[in-house]
């Protein structure tokens, strides 16, 4: 077991390299850099790097008005004064040690950007990715045994409407509906905390908490229910037609040890393939419309803003820390294959 542990932790390094590279490319490639938005913040026209055209040269067209001096200490500030193949390894090297460098825009660290934005990306994450979980399995469980029912039909249909309707729809709507728009205003329109957060007392912090994340957690919580708990419904009607389970019935075990001590266990092992994905989707790039719409500034948003505004360093920090938390969590993903299932083995 722990040789494989260590097999994948070492296969981790040309994934990421892999990554890494790619994106490093790309950039190189990429139209209005961080010195032709500056070179047209001078020239007075927009950040969007209208005044430098499109070819991202290294004449910097379009820089009219500004000293060429003064662009190569531009070029120079953000290390464009150096060879791609220089800046690439530079970029290992610092990511090597887990230092992600300093934002052009913000003039912060990524660390220190991405440690400010956490909180709102791990209240929406945690929140999601627990209530899909924790609702849809014993949801899909539970249809699996009614099946052909009432109840499964309902809730199916429930569920497909929830699936059929955009996250942000959604949010859109139930901000009209209970946020002060047309109707009602039982709800916080934006934010994580009411103004007088710090003279609340513990109780009506935790209040105060819920009554803001509500709205956000559940429009992005609706349309995740559909795929896992009819993923559940159908892996758990699969596992109660083989052959284990009716000779489990017939030696005289209740329905209910037979459901959750066998069907069950085995029952996980596809919901489990995707775990990874929900999960680092529900923490980062999942929320980036709803932190949009709610005004919740977490990390879906800052890497959206930070590749409009081409601050690579928060590109690419934020790229290498998405993906380690991926590859870790696929890892803890298979390892938990062998608790599901005793036949699993990676000696």
């Amino acid at each position: 077991m722990w040789a494989y542990i260590l097999k994948r932790l070492l296969l981790m390094i040309p994934t990421l390299l892999g990554i890494l590279t790619i994106t490093f490319v790309v950039i190189q490639f990429v139209p209005g850099g961080p010195v032709e938005q500056m070179v047209s913040q001078l020239q007075g026209r927009n950040a969007g790097g209208e005044a430098a055209g499109a070819g991202g040269g290294a004449d910097y067209r379009g820089r009219q008005g500004v000293d060429a001096a003064q662009v190569e200490e531009i070029r120079k500030l953000y290390g464009f004064d150096k060879p791609a193949g220089e800046r690439y390894l530079q970029m290992l090297g610092q990511f090597a040690r887990f230092d992600l460098g300093k934002s052009f825009y913000h003039n912060k660290d990524v660390w220190e950007l991405i440690l400010e934005k956490l909180p709102v990306s791990i209240t929406l994450g945690l929140w999601t990715f627990l209530l899909t979980y924790l609702i849809s399995v014993p949801l899909g469980i539970a249809k699996a045994v009614r099946a052909g029912t009432r109840f499964d039909t309902g809730t199916t249909l429930l569920m497909l409407l929830g699936y059929a309707i955009p996250s942000f729809v959604l949010g859109v709507v139930l901000m009209v509906l209970f946020a002060g728009g047309s109707f009602v205003q039982w709800f916080p329109l934006r934010g994580l905390t009411s103004a007088n957060w710090d003279e609340l007392t513990m109780m009506g912090k935790l209040l105060d908490y819920l009554w803001h994340i509500i709205l956000p957690v559940t429009a992005m919580v609706m349309g995740s229910f559909a795929v896992i708990t009819l993923m559940t419904k159908n892996s758990v009607l699969e596992e109660i037609r083989k052959q284990y389970v009716l000779t489990a019935r017939a030696k005289g075990l209740p329905d209910r040890t037979v459901l959750w001590r066998h069907v069950f266990r085995n029952a996980l092992i596809p919901i489990m393939t995707g775990f990874p994905a929900a999960f680092v989707g529900a923490f980062f790039s999942g929320s980036l419309l709803i932190e949009t719409l709610f005004s919740l500034d977490g990390l879906g948003l800052l890497s959206y803003e930070s590749a409009i505004r081409r601050d690579y360093p928060v590109v690419l920090g934020s790229l290498f820390l998405f993906t380690l938390i991926g590859l870790v969590t696929t890892l803890i993903r298979d390892l938990a294959y062998v608790w599901v299932d005793p036949r699993v083995r990676y000696d």
